[in-house]
């Protein structure tokens, strides 16, 4: 997997090698549809002080949650979260293919 630059909320790095790929999983699952904010809740909010995935999109701009006059509110990927993702797609495009595995 190729290595990813941090990302920047001022001046606090967001995504680091290990939580990069958990936080792309997490606007990909978003970019496809809006989802309400207690499922988003229910599948990614975590107590682990070193898996804070929800908490570093929101802190790194890349989701925002939304009422915009709904009974539930939702949580939508940003911009800049869709600009993470088309970033990080490019790197994985340009990275070299796995390669099969040989049969023994």
């Amino acid at each position: 997997m190729p290595k990813t630059a941090p990302a920047m909320a001022g001046s606090q790095p967001i995504a680091t090698d290990i939580t990069a790929p958990l936080i792309l999983d997490f606007l990909e699952w978003l970019a496809a549809e809006p989802r309400a904010y207690a499922e988003v809740m229910d599948g990614w909010r975590t107590s682990c002080p070193r898996l804070t995935i929800w908490e570093d999109a929101v802190d790194g701009g890349y989701v925002v949650r939304r009422r915009d006059g709904r009974l539930e509110a939702v949580v939508e990927v940003t911009p800049l979260g869709h600009q993470f993702l088309s970033q990080a797609s490019r790197r994985m495009v340009s990275s070299d293919p796995p390669r099969p595995c040989s049969a023994p």
